[in-house]
């Protein structure tokens, strides 16, 4: 499945702990959609959150965020690991 990097742009600060509960939100509703939601970074003070997705396109990655807490992506952009 394609590998993606989302982003998300708050304007705010926010908190990993809220991050980390929206995480756990996306955890319980991915396999609905073909979703495996990796990893995550937090900007707390520059209110900004980055998403590694494995999905099957940034739409179902979307879905998940959307009906997990409703924070979904500004940004989604195919990406490739490096070594």
């Amino acid at each position: 499945m394609p590998l993606y990097m989302d982003v998300h742009s708050l304007g705010d600060a926010v908190s990993l702990d809220d991050v980390a509960k929206a995480h756990a939100a996306d955890l319980a509703l991915q396999d609905q959609h073909g979703v495996q939601y990796l990893r995550y970074w937090v900007d707390e003070a520059g209110g900004k959150i980055f998403c590694l997705v494995d999905a099957p396109d940034p739409e179902a990655a979307n879905t998940v965020h959307r009906e997990a807490h409703g924070l979904v992506a500004d940004e989604i952009h195919l990406v490739r690991e490096g070594a």
